[in-house]
């Protein structure tokens, strides 16, 4: 099975790899980003998203990381791992590179990740790879005892940066004027804010104090459907498309779901369609999902008759209406193990998971909507030379990039999680 990453450094070396690169720089090595004078998030879907200030930034990984092949990287993780044991788990979401993923002890979607951090009361130290959201869920969701570590700092998500706390909380103020604090006559609150797990712990703490709750795309209908029962209304942040999407399969009509942008006084509305309003949506977006159009479907249609169409929720409502199917990555991993004939599909997700897929399921023709190799340039940002670093750190005893959320933002964010997790997915 050739990897993503080596597709694309052969791309960049030979010119001679399948399809094309949005970034030949993806074949450098994420550390070349550590030194830069400013953050970023670094080449990938994610490149011409704007990082704010105050992004946590990695410093320059030692030199010995930075220069072993893979091999050499290889068999040092798994040296460390073994001399660690039990008292070290890995989790490995969908969306990285197979390099990292085969070191793995558990691999999923957020929802499956932060169930598994959970569970694993045995660990002393939790190495997440995946990106910084996940880890801050992890931390909240362990105890004081263990350790949860993010191998590289700078992996955060740019969805999740599209909503910060105080324009949440500017929004909240100006709802809250709007329609009151005080239940109707049903006992439901004027409004319900409801975060993707694709957030920060702020903003989950925000939603456990506001009677509210967190969300991932394995289980976001049951979790509005929840919030439904307890409220009039539902803020939703900080992706549009996932709100958007779930709220009109469950009959929500687009009209009662307008977009709220924080740059403008009532998010750019006005009081009466707020007043309407069963969703309000955050302008925030994933911008792997964004990559995804409708014409790629009709072209996937036209080379493939009969091709299985599936994506994730997170792409804009006009290419899920034009999908097949649409679902978290988990259903899409289930719904390739499920076909008992050979198939074809077409998926529009991450290319990572796309291309892991093809090579687990052979008998099926498995390929990414997306012509252009693009991968989460956040989730890219873990490299094997980063995970042998901080192995190699706790074989020495030393705990490196520790994630740790202040136990007054994590109770009340722990509130929202537990929340989540009870809100299980048919």
């Amino acid at each position: 099975m050739t990897s993503v990453d080596s597709t694309i450094r052969l791309i960049r070396s030979t010119g001679r790899g399948t399809g094309a690169t949005c970034a030949p720089e993806l074949a450098d090595g994420p550390w070349q980003l550590d030194a830069l004078p400013t953050p970023s998030y670094g080449p990938g879907a994610s490149m011409g998203d704007v990082i704010p200030t105050g992004t946590p930034r990695q410093g320059q990984l030692p030199a010995e990381y930075r220069t072993a092949d893979e091999a050499e990287l290889d068999r040092r993780v798994r040296a460390a791992k073994a001399t660690l044991g039990d008292r070290v788990v890995i989790l490995g979401h969908f969306y990285q590179r197979d390099e990292v993923i085969e070191h793995a002890d558990f691999v999923g979607d957020s929802f499956q990740l932060a169930n598994a951090a959970k569970a694993r009361t045995d660990a002393e130290a939790i190495v997440f790879c995946g990106v910084h959201f996940m880890a801050e869920t992890a931390d909240i969701l362990t105890s004081s005892e263990q350790s949860v570590i993010l191998p590289n700092l700078a992996a955060g998500c740019s969805m999740a940066d599209m909503a910060d706390i105080d324009s949440v909380s500017e929004c909240w103020e100006q709802l809250e004027a709007l329609y009151g604090t005080e239940p109707d006559a049903d006992g439901r609150m004027p409004v319900i804010p409801v975060t993707y797990m694709n957030s920060s712990a702020a903003l989950k703490a925000f939603c456990g104090e506001r009677g509210g709750i967190v969300c991932t795309s394995s289980n976001a209908s049951v979790v509005l459907d929840w919030a439904f029962q307890r409220g009039q209304r539902v803020l939703f942040f900080p992706d549009q498309h996932l709100g958007r999407n779930t709220a009109k399969a469950m009959g929500v009509p687009l009209e009662r779901m307008p977009l709220w942008n924080p740059r403008k006084p009532l998010g750019g509305n006005d009081a009466d369609t707020l007043h309407n309003a069963q969703v309000i949506l955050w302008h925030g977006f994933c911008s792997v999902h964004k990559r995804f159009t409708v014409q790629q479907i009709e072209q996937a249609r036209a080379e493939y008759p009969g091709v299985r169409v599936i994506v994730h929720p997170e792409c804009p409502m006009p290419v899920v209406d034009a999908a097949d199917e649409s679902g978290s990555t988990d259903y899409i991993k289930k719904a390739v193990a499920a076909a008992t004939e050979p198939s074809t599909f077409a998926i529009g997700t991450e290319i990572n998971m796309v291309s892991r897929l093809a090579a687990e399921y052979p008998q099926h023709t498995i390929f990414c909507l997306d012509p252009v190799i693009c991968p989460c340039s956040t989730m890219y940002r873990i490299h094997p030379g980063y995970l042998a670093w901080v192995l190699e750190e706790l074989v020495a005893g030393r705990t490196p990039n520790q994630i740790t959320v202040p136990e007054t933002v994590a109770a009340s964010a722990r509130v929202a999680l537990e929340r989540m997790l009870a809100a299980k997915p048919a």
